[in-house]
């Protein structure tokens, strides 16, 4: 019988692939192992860089790798960025991901997530990777978020994928509960959490589906 760990890694290959299929904005452009331990994720999302003078622009393809350690799913994926990217929870060889990370979180739903904060429209000031990104994302905020679309695909009928990850949890010390949607507009999100313990607390989100009602308002 397969272990809980492969029966998670299988179901995160389908529901990837599944959700995935056809969007334009985030690829599949390799994996390695079966079921896949490694992937690679191309994305065509605008988001910025620091070009070898200095100057910040914008850049629209990414690349994103993506390694399952043997603890995964309760350890968090190892995200690496092979692109440059000018964020605050970005650095040469990390994505900050492991304060919001929770086992029972669909791989699909991470990757998206990390597009978002690419697109600048998740990001975090108060624990910052770079520094320099967190002041100039502070200062710029009316320019942000660089990518208005909204990154995940449209939704469909998950309920199979969603059954698939209930039958991998790993109890009673495996996975915890699902963190609640989150929905803002340019303003930290409130916890009640201590902001030591939980450094994401002040994360900054960006309702895109209001800024787009918006523009066409306008």
């Amino acid at each position: 019988m397969a272990s809980p760990r492969t029966r998670r890694l299988v179901v995160d290959a389908e529901s990837i692939r599944k959700r995935l299929a056809g969007w334009p904005l985030i690829e599949i452009s390799g994996t390695a192992g079966i079921p896949p331990e490694i992937y690679r994720f191309t994305y065509r999302i605008k988001g910025l860089f620091v070009d070898p003078t200095g100057n910040i622009l914008e850049r629209d393809t990414h690349l994103l790798e993506v390694n399952l350690s043997l603890g995964y799913p309760r350890r968090a994926p190892q995200c690496r960025m092979l692109t440059p990217v000018f964020h605050p929870n970005f650095d040469d060889s990390t994505v900050c991901i492991g304060d919001f990370w929770a086992a029972s979180e669909g791989l699909d739903d991470l990757i998206i997530r990390i597009g978002r904060m690419i697109a600048y429209q998740e990001y975090n000031t108060k624990s910052p990777l770079n520094g320099l990104a967190a002041k100039w994302a502070a200062q710029n905020a009316s320019l942000l978020p660089i990518d208005t679309r909204a990154i995940a695909p449209p939704s469909g009928d998950e309920t199979e994928i969603e059954l698939s990850l209930a039958e991998t949890s790993i109890s009673p010390s495996g996975f915890e509960p699902s963190p609640p949607p989150i929905s803002a507009n340019l303003v930290p999100v409130d916890s009640a959490s201590d902001p030591q313990s939980d450094p994401w607390s002040d994360k900054i989100v960006i309702d895109t589906q209001n800024l787009a009602t918006e523009a066409t308002r306008a």
